[in-house]
């Protein structure tokens, strides 16, 4: 019981990586492109993606 109560732990791990990385790529294509300004401390920065 214990082996097969590993496994599933396994298991159920990596589909939870799979999972987190598959909503992070797809979270990181959805990101606009162009140009990005920033106002901050420093000042201003513009950025172009």
């Amino acid at each position: 019981m214990t082996r097969s109560n590993g496994l599933y732990f396994v298991i159920g791990a990596l589909v939870v990586i799979v999972i987190g990385l598959g909503a992070y790529i797809i979270h990181e294509e959805r990101k606009p492109e162009g140009v990005e300004l920033r106002i901050g401390e420093h000042g201003i920065s513009v950025e172009e993606k």
